[in-house]
């Protein structure tokens, strides 16, 4: 009941409670994004969600203009300390996630959720093996199980086996969890570079 009716209800109710921060925070960052380099204060890309559909995600742009989009070998987003891609602001609003708030707005639109598989971009239908293409039977989340536990610290193959393990475990008290878990997580500020290779099982004790 919950994965399939209470769960959108909830993303409602979170969006809107959170939304009059968001627009305040949207002002501040924005301002701090024009003024560092004149370019666009808003990021967006094609993304997978539920059901294979494609949707527009949108972020706060994080990087320097016309920036190249650089992979990891497993087709992950590579993330480094110095990327000298990234923009001054844009190492600040990464290391509190803040880049991420603007997805409330897809939350709203109903293309994704506040807890669920981060979405992947399209090109992953190429990529997915076995099982992993399971993720896309929910709606993707501004956070999940591995945003709340590993950040970048696994590999994408791993990264890919959770979030199957999340769908089949939705729950509002597993949401919960990971809510609470993605704000240690930011506040402390664990994992968000590849260093550490961890075992999903063990999170789930």
């Amino acid at each position: 009941m919950y994965k399939n009716t209470l769960k959108r209800t909830f993303d409602l109710v979170i969006s809107i409670l959170v939304m009059p921060f968001f627009i305040i925070i949207s002002l501040m960052v924005g301002l701090l994004i024009k003024r560092e380099d004149k370019g666009p204060i808003f990021y967006t890309s094609k993304r997978l969600g539920k059901d294979k559909k494609t949707f527009n995600i949108y972020k706060f742009r994080s990087m320097k203009v016309n920036a190249p989009d650089i992979r990891n070998e497993d087709g992950s987003t590579f993330n480094a300390e110095n990327d000298p891609r990234i923009t001054n602001i844009g190492k600040l609003i990464r290391k509190t996630s803040i880049d991420e708030l603007p997805q409330l707005l897809n939350v709203i639109k109903g293309d994704m959720s506040i807890v669920g598989p981060r979405p992947d971009t399209p090109e992953a239908l190429k990529v997915y093996k076995g099982e992993e293409s399971r993720k896309l039977e929910v709606r993707p989340g501004i956070t999940g199980y591995n945003q709340a536990y590993f950040r970048n610290s696994i590999p994408q193959s791993q990264k890919f086996e959770n979030d199957v393990i999340y769908v089949d475990n939705v729950s509002f008290l597993f949401d919960c969890k990971i809510i609470l878990k993605t704000i240690s997580s930011v506040v402390f500020r664990k994992n968000i570079n590849n260093k550490v290779v961890k075992n999903a099982n063990e999170s789930r004790s």
